[in-house]
């Protein structure tokens, strides 16, 4: 991700954090997202996807319900203006 950040899924990385071998500081996340062949890059070329550039102060420091709210105001998004209700104008 970074010089500094990286991401794995390897056995033997998790074997060494569980062994407090790893890295200094990790996020554990466990989940599934598939798309189909050149989905995802329709939908970052659609600005369906909200990115922004890594900040370990948001992902190793700032809380779990705190987390999402940082990252968008990181690139300018303030979350509690956005509307949870779809429509047209």
């Amino acid at each position: 991700v970074t010089d500094r950040i990286g991401i794995t899924s390897s056995r033997d990385i998790l074997a060494a954090i569980a062994d407090e071998r790893g890295p200094e500081k990790c996020l554990v996340a466990l989940g599934y997202a598939g798309w189909d062949a050149g989905q995802l890059e329709q939908e970052m070329a659609s600005n369906t996807w909200l990115s922004g550039p890594a900040d370990p102060e948001i992902l190793f420091r700032t809380s779990d319900a705190e987390r999402w709210k940082a990252a968008a105001a990181s690139i300018g998004i303030d979350l509690d203006l956005l509307s949870g209700d779809a429509g047209h104008a």
